[in-house]
């Protein structure tokens, strides 16, 4: 379909003055009541002979009574110089509009109950089985040869989601059509008009005419009569259609759908049953956005649940982006793609399938800012030659850390149309297509489109911002609390734990151990083989201590253990024993080594403050040195 030929069939439509066709469909009767003077001032040229007479000389007060009444919209049976009509009023400006419809000549009101189907789809469990279940149900209601419900998608081009038909009809559910098979003009009006009824096809129409020839051109927006565009008859003819009645399916005042009727003979459909369809059509708008809406909630509800899998292990892990590529697949697959470029804070990894581009080539070119394309050869060929075979870009910006690249190959896809879109299938470029068999488009240089996956992979990328955000503050509070060279609670942190322990009143030891003539080591040996000694020395503590100990470095080369609830004997053999296992040799750059450590232990006294339980600890480890050295103390 030429994007340049649907643009030329919508302007065209915009031109039909489809408000004002001056003329009505020749079944019925229109008439214009001057509400000040009961003055016709317009009429049908049926009933031309009227125009200028009081409308009491119709004969029928409850005509009469009806230009007053607040029943616009509502039919009224009335009789008429002895027929009967079904009128329905409606207000212009200072005047009223009569519209009168033979009750001759239309089928007797239905068996079936439209109450009775209204219950029927509110058992529909889906949309999608909605749909085709109320195709079904109006057309055994209306006894038309084809029901059709239509879906609009948001480009304006629709679908026949559900279609009720006769046997030896060709079905057209499944299939798509173009805008301007409705252009917006039509579809202003099906949101304040909500059924309208074609009942020909060869119907030329009624004139109108009016006791003033200047008059401007009656506006019949709200008309049940109202002409019918002659493109629009032709389109029905093509389609083998000769009688029509559509309904509105409106959603926040847009209109999302339709539902028609179609008949291959000239049909009509009472005006009472056009009233209570329009409720069932309503009824159903409500039930379909419900349906979609409890759809919508369950997918995001599992789109959020694989996104907490995807980024669970960021915040506690050593290596974020590293995470991440280990769950490569599971975060492709998330956002539908092939394969993704991360870039975060400074380094970049790929996964699945990807351009075979330089990586900072492409991350240069993709930007970080949000952006999506699904035909980057149309939108963006500068970029696409980067990217051979892929057709689909999506750019995810990840807060100051970074942006996530997600690509998708090129596929081939399969449009079924409502008949021929080519200029092959019409007359002229702007009349309607001839045929409406099915008819496939195969579309090439695309991807599949990245729809709401988009803001999917957005809220992806907002959410591992914050999980690098939480990250980097826990490190940073980690910091504070760990320290740097031997990765052991430092004084801030041992702190903290005692006075929990007092708090607590669970008792325990406290031990202080200071390694025996370290500055010597550093002074012969240098201060890397310094630090290779304490970190050694580090892990000595945390191999020999319980989980639920606090080994910490307070300064240089004094290490405390905290014990809890730990009593006074078993903490003086616990002391003994990490004095034993400091006094192993340690491997050095400088060959083998050995440090001792003296020791003092204290039995925890609840009455004291954390710092007179470290001054106490510190005296017993110097009573250990005094004694010796490599020793414990009480």
């Amino acid at each position: 379909m030429s994007d340049e030929s649907e643009r030329r069939r919508l302007e065209e439509c915009v031109k039909e003055p489809i408000r004002t066709p001056g003329r009505i469909q020749s079944f019925g009767t229109l008439l214009v009541v001057d509400v000040a003077t009961y003055e016709i001032v317009t009429a049908s040229d049926d009933a031309s002979r009227w125009l200028g007479r009081s409308v009491s000389e119709l004969g029928s007060p409850t005509l009469e009574w009806s230009v007053t009444a607040e029943t616009h919209g509502d039919p009224i049976r009335i009789d008429l110089q002895g027929k009967a009509y079904d009128a329905v009023t409606h207000p212009l400006a200072d005047r009223v509009v009569i519209e009168l419809e033979p009750t001759d000549g239309t089928p007797d009101l239905p068996s079936a109950s439209v109450v009775g189907a209204i219950r029927t789809l509110g058992l529909v469990a889906s949309a999608e089985e909605l749909r085709q279940a109320a195709a079904e149900e109006v057309k055994r209601i209306s006894g038309f040869d084809r029901v059709m419900v239509y879906r609009f998608f948001e480009d304006g081009h629709g679908e026949v989601a559900g279609e009720a038909s006769e046997p030896d009809m060709e079905s057209y559910r499944g299939l798509r059509f173009p805008a301007s098979d409705i252009p917006q003009q039509a579809r202003s009006l099906y949101l304040t008009k909500l059924s309208r009824q074609i009942v020909s096809t060869v119907d030329e129409g009624t004139p109108l005419s009016s006791v003033d020839a200047d008059a401007p051109a009656l506006d019949l927006s709200s008309a049940e009569l109202r002409a019918v565009s002659p493109h629009h008859l032709q389109f029905m003819r093509n389609m083998g259609q000769a009688s029509t009645v559509s309904f509105s399916l409106i959603h926040d005042d847009r209109l999302v759908g339709m539902i028609t009727c179609a008949h291959r003979t000239e049909r009509r459909m009472p005006i009472l049953l056009r009233r209570a369809l329009e409720v069932l059509a309503t009824q159903l708008t409500l039930q379909l956005a419900a349906l979609e809406s409890i759809a919508q909630l369950r997918h995001d509800l599992t789109i959020r649940e694989q996104r907490a899998a995807v980024l669970a292990a960021v915040p506690s892990s050593d290596d974020a982006l590293l995470a991440l590529v280990d769950g490569g697949e599971e975060l492709c697959r998330l956002v539908g793609a092939d394969g993704a470029v991360l870039a975060l804070d400074g380094l970049s990894r790929s996964v699945g399938d990807v351009p075979t581009a330089e990586r900072d080539l492409l991350l240069a070119a993709a930007g970080t800012e949000p952006f999506q394309s699904s035909e980057l050869e149309r939108t963006h060929p500068a970029l696409a030659t980067l990217m051979p075979g892929f057709a689909g870009l999506l750019v995810v910006p990840v807060g100051s850390h970074g942006v996530l690249l997600f690509f998708r190959r090129e596929v081939t896809q399969v449009i079924r149309w409502l008949g021929d879109q080519t200029a092959a299938n019409r007359d002229t470029a702007l009349s309607p297509r001839n045929s409406f068999s099915e008819w496939r488009q195969s579309v090439e240089g695309s991807s599949l489109p990245w729809g709401g996956t988009a803001e999917e992979a957005r809220e992806l990328g907002r959410e591992l911002a914050r999980a690098l955000d939480r990250r980097h503050e826990a490190r940073l509070a980690q910091l504070a609390l760990v320290d740097h060279l031997t990765g052991l609670h430092n004084r801030r942190s041992l702190e903290r734990r005692l006075e929990s322990v007092l708090q607590s009143g669970e008792g325990g030891v406290l031990l202080f151990l200071d390694l025996d003539g370290f500055k010597a080591t550093n002074d012969r040996h240098g201060h890397e083989t310094g630090d290779t000694v304490l970190r050694v020395i580090a892990d000595r503590l945390t191999e020999g201590s319980r989980a639920t100990d606090v080994a910490s470095r307070l300064a240089g080369d004094e290490f405390v253990v905290l014990s809890p609830a730990t009593s006074a004997e078993d903490g003086e053999r616990f002391a003994a024993r990490l004095v034993r296992e400091i006094a192993a040799p340690i491997r050095t750059a400088r060959g083998p080594m050995t440090v001792t450590a003296s020791c003092g232990v204290i039995v925890i006294d609840p009455a004291a403050t954390g710092k007179q339980l470290l001054d106490a600890a510190d005296a017993a480890m110097y009573r250990a040195k005094n004694a010796g050295r490599n020793r414990v103390s009480l």
